[in-house]
């Protein structure tokens, strides 16, 4: 059923503006055994201002479906075999290359899920989103660079200008994001596809998007169509919702009666499996000893400039912190991005230059040699942001999961296979994709063959750097039940670093709230979620998306001020935040 089809008639009424319809697609990929249907007969209209969302796992089809609509399926090997596209009177599947890029990016824009690979690593971000701007329309140089600057502002980017003149690498993972969305929005399409737009968001920043494509939605009319495993997310924007499994239309609703009375068993299940806050269950304090320990850690990065390459600034990643990891422990990081979560887990593997001391098992990390290091990291492993990034596109993805034996010397090639395999296994991977190579799996899945890879050695510690963000609700709840379970049988630790705080909320024990690069507030779960004392842990709880349409939120506070920089000239670096115990191990920060 169409909106159009669900408005009630009167003599008043006036029929929304059909923008895009999508007429029985099929997607469908070449196999040596021939092709391989990826879409099956999906069809649905979109109306001016409206916002329809398309859920489902992994691998069920969305994101192809937001390819074909672009015109950038990986043709030949995968390709639009039946069905219509229809936008301003033209079909898109009949369009030739030079038309689309008429209509790509300026018309319909899309926001992709991974922002490492979409954006150019040796291009600066503004000369990026100065290209795209100029692609299209006929402005000078200095004026596609201050309409850049302007939709880095409007993402809440901190210091626009400068971020044009770095590299992709130089951002976090959720800056990077950020840059992607003021990239689609720099030139006010008439259909914005955001795949997965606030997965690298932390919740805070998630709340200013969603304000910000509502805002383009009044002023605009732009329609979205919002791919998205966060089912809060799609109760609070979507109109209607779409659910894909395995290429095919499993249900299609307004989204209170999806929510309310969903008619497919697969529904059932899917809102079933979403995380809600106050449901995680009460668990007992872990008091065993300490896997990993911080001291006073701090790290930072010089700038340099000028004609002598002088240090001019300092970016205080991580100041000042303090906490330890204890044995079987699930110890949670969270913050909003760029507050140095990322930094830590890199300090802890010994990825990032630091002050301070960090020990592991006991064994200070500091001066150790290259064998000192390689042995320790057997028992730290880590499970990076971006799956794709993370992964060798040249290696089959049975030989990424046994690398890391192979490379510690344990065991045959054969038993290093059978250790492989079953950890595919046990991530809800299938025997048949071993020798498949990692772009031929979808987001969701190439952070399960991550996780898998991670588990290979058993180790100690696991340090997850949002390492469910990018799986969608259902595969996310078995991924997260699959380490309760490895945690309860070996006894591993985890560093669970995420923005999602109903996650967080059903799998921790204990949580560290970071802000600019310090603790603020370090308690047990039922400590930081229930009683909440500092004003930016309230803020975080605060912002996340309610999975009900019913308590759907159309506004929210808007920052008056531009979002903080870690970046302070000399002479004027941050304070120290001093950690107070305000009873049973409940610490509140508070600036010296």
């Amino acid at each position: 059923m169409t909106l159009a089809e669900a408005m009630p008639v009167s003599g008043a009424t006036v029929a929304p503006e059909l923008v895009l319809r999508v007429e029985g697609l099929c997607v469908s990929a070449r196999t040596e055994q021939g092709l391989k249907p990826l879409v099956q007969d999906l069809s649905f209209d979109l109306t001016k201002g409206e916002t329809l969302a398309i859920a489902g796992e992994s691998g069920s089809g969305k994101s192809i479906t937001s390819l074909a609509i672009m015109g950038l399926l990986p043709q030949p090997a995968v390709r639009v075999t039946g069905g219509h596209i229809r936008f301003g009177g033209q079909d898109l599947t009949a369009l030739s290359e030079p038309a689309l890029r008429g209509v790509r990016g300026d018309r319909v824009a899309m926001i992709f899920q991974e922002p490492m690979t979409s954006l150019n690593p040796v291009m600066t971000v503004g000369t990026q989103l100065a290209e795209a701007i100029r692609a299209h329309e006929a402005v000078s140089r200095s004026e596609a660079r201050k309409r850049a600057v302007e939709a880095l502002r409007a993402v809440r980017l901190s210091e626009p200008e400068r971020r044009m003149g770095q590299y992709p690498h130089e951002l976090s993972g959720g800056m990077r994001q950020r840059v992607m969305i003021a990239m689609a929005l720099a030139l006010r399409p008439e259909v914005l596809i955001a795949d997965e737009p606030t997965t690298a968001l932390d919740v805070t920043v998630q709340r200013e998007v969603l304000d910000l494509l509502r805002d383009l939605q009044a002023q605009l009319g732009t329609a979205i169509i919002l791919i998205t495993h966060d089912m809060g997310v799609v109760a609070e924007m979507a109109t209607r919702v779409i659910v894909m499994r395995q290429g095919r239309q499993v249900e299609t609703a307004p989204t209170t009666d999806i929510f309310d009375r969903p008619k497919a068993e697969y529904t059932r299940a899917l809102l079933a499996a979403v995380p809600r806050m106050g449901q995680g269950a009460a668990r007992p304090p872990v008091a065993g000893e300490a896997i990993a320990r911080l001291d006073d850690v701090v790290v930072r990065y010089s700038l340099r400039g000028g004609l002598l390459g002088r240090v001019q600034q300092n970016v205080h990643a991580v100041e000042h912190v303090s906490f330890d990891i204890r044995k079987g422990e699930t110890f949670a990081l969270v913050g909003e991005s760029g507050c140095g979560k990322s930094t830590i887990a890199k300090a802890l593997v010994g990825l990032a230059p630091h002050q301070g001391r960090i020990e592991i098992g006991g064994q200070a990390m500091e001066g150790l040699d290259a064998a000192g290091l390689k042995a320790m990291r057997r028992k730290v492993q880590m499970v990076f942001q971006d799956p794709m990034a993370a992964l060798n596109p040249r290696m089959r993805v049975g030989e990424l999961i046994a690398e890391p034996l192979l490379i510690h010397g344990i065991g045959d090639a054969a038993s290093q296979r059978a250790k492989a395999a079953d950890l595919m296994a046990r991530v809800g991977l299938e025997a048949a994709q071993f020798n498949r190579y990692p772009h031929e799996f979808s987001g969701g899945q190439r952070q399960r063959i991550c996780i898998a890879r991670a588990l290979a050695l058993q180790p100690d510690l696991i340090i997850a750097d949002e390492s469910v963000s990018a799986l969608d609700v259902s595969v996310q709840a078995r991924v997260l039940e699959l380490l309760r379970t490895l945690q309860a049988e070996f006894g591993m630790s985890y560093l669970f670093i995420s923005h999602d705080m109903a996650v967080v909320d059903n799998i921790s024990d204990r949580v560290a709230v970071m802000y600019l690069g310090q603790i603020v507030e370090l308690g047990s779960r039922t400590q930081i979620f229930d009683n909440p004392q500092h004003p930016y842990t309230r803020r975080l709880i605060n912002a996340v998306p309610i999975p009900d349409p019913k308590q759907k939120r159309t506004t929210s506070p808007r920052a008056s001020s531009e979002i903080p920089s870690p970046l302070h000239p000399p002479g004027q670096q941050p304070g120290r935040v001093l950690l107070r115990d305000i009873g049973d191990g409940h610490l509140v920060g508070t600036e010296i």
